[in-house]
C-alpha cells in the first residue's frame, strides 16, 4: 500500500477547515443582524446590503465574533504582547499548562496503577471497574467547586488543586487503555510463557507491558486533552486571575465575546500541541521497542 503523502494528509483538513470557515462566516452574519439592525434604526441609518454584512462582521462586541476578529484578537495577544503581560495568552496558557501537566502525570501513573491492580486482582476488577466508571458521570462543574473549597478549607490553593481535577478527568482513559493493552496477549504468548517457566513478574514485563504500550499512548492522548479540560474548569470557580479559564471568566463578566474566543482558541491550539507531543513520543518508543513505521 503506498503510504499518505504530506498532501494527502493536509488536503482534507483544509478542506474541512475551509467549510467551518464559511460556515462561521454565515453565522455571524445572521447572529449579528439582529443587533446590528437595532443600532441602524436608532441611528436612523440606511446601509446597503454589503455595508450591512461589514458592520455584522466588525462589532465591539458581537454575539458570535467572525473568524478574521478572533483570528487578530489571538494574534495580537500572542506575538505583540510582553509574555509577562496579563493580556498575554502565552502567559495564560503557561499557567494552565503547569497544572494541565501536573494533573495528567499524576492521573497517568494513577491509572496504570489501577489497570495492573484489575488485570491482577479479581476482588478489583469485580468491585473497583465498576466505580471507576460511575465516577465519570459525575459532571466535573460540580466536582471542581467541591474539591476547591475542601482542599481550600485545609490551605491547599494554587496549582494543587486544579491539577487534581486534571487527574480525575485524565485517570479514566489511562486505565481503562491499559486494562485493554494488558490483557491483549493472546492465550498462546501466555502459554509460552508458561512453558518457559516463566514467573508472574516476568511475564508481566517481557509480554503484558511491552503488549499494552501502544494502548497506554493512545489513551494518554485523550488523557492529556482531557486534563486541559480539568485544568480550565478547576481555574473558574477560584475566581483565577491567570490561565485560559480566568481569561474566559473576565470575558464572560465583561461581555468580551471576541476574548472568549480567543481563548477558546488558545485552549484548542495547546491541546493540539499536547497531544502531537504524546504522538511524538509514542513513534520513539514504538521505535525504540523494534516497531516499523505504518
Amino acid at each position: 500500500m503506498k503510504p499518505d503523502t504530506l498532501k494527502d494528509k493536509f488536503i482534507p483538513v483544509l478542506t474541512i477547515l475551509l467549510a467551518l470557515i464559511v460556515v462561521w462566516y454565515v453565522a455571524a452574519i445572521f447572529m449579528n443582524a439582529p443587533f446590528q439592525r437595532d443600532m441602524d434604526q436608532r441611528g436612523n441609518v440606511t446601509s446597503t446590503a454589503m455595508e450591512f454584512v461589514e458592520k455584522t462582521l466588525s462589532q465591539p462586541k458581537p454575539i458570535l465574533p467572525a473568524p478574521h476578529q478572533v483570528a487578530s484578537n489571538v494574534f495580537e495577544n500572542t506575538f505583540l504582547r510582553k509574555l509577562s503581560s496579563n493580556r498575554s495568552l502565552v502567559y495564560h496558557a503557561g499557567v494552565t499548562l503547569s497544572s494541565t501537566v501536573l494533573g495528567f502525570a499524576l492521573g497517568t501513573l494513577l491509572g496504570i496503577a489501577i489497570a495492573v491492580g484489575i488485570v491482577h486482582i479479581k476482588t478489583l476488577d469485580r468491585s473497583l471497574m465498576p466505580w471507576i466508571i460511575a465516577s465519570q458521570t459525575v459532571p466535573i462543574l460540580a466536582i471542581a467547586p467541591m474539591v476547591i473549597v475542601v482542599l481550600g478549607a485545609i490551605n491547599i490553593t494554587g496549582l494543587i488543586p486544579k491539577a487534581l481535577i486534571s487527574t480525575y478527568l485524565s485517570f479514566f482513559p489511562v486505565a481503562v487503555g491499559m486494562v485493554k493493552g494488558l490483557r491483549s496477549p493472546e492465550i498462546m504468548h501466555l502459554d509460552l510463557m508458561r512453558t518457559y517457566n516463566a514467573t508472574a513478574l516476568q511475564t508481566f514485563w517481557k509480554l503484558r507491558v511491552p503488549a499494552s504500550i501502544p494502548f497506554l499512548f493512545t489513551s494518554m492522548k485523550v488523557a492529556i486533552a482531557a486534563s486541559l479540560v480539568g485544568a480550565i474548569v478547576g481555574e473558574l470557580p477560584t475566581g483565577a486571575v491567570a490561565g485560559i479559564g480566568s481569561k474566559l471568566l473576565a470575558g464572560s463578566y465583561y461581555s468580551q465575546t471576541i476574548d472568549i474566543w480567543a481563548a477558546l482558541v488558545a485552549g484548542s491550539v495547546l491541546a493540539a500541541m499536547l497531544v502531537a507531543i504524546v504522538g511524538l513520543v509514542s513513534r520513539i518508543v514504538d521505535r525504540a521497542m523494534g516497531g516499523r513505521p505504518a
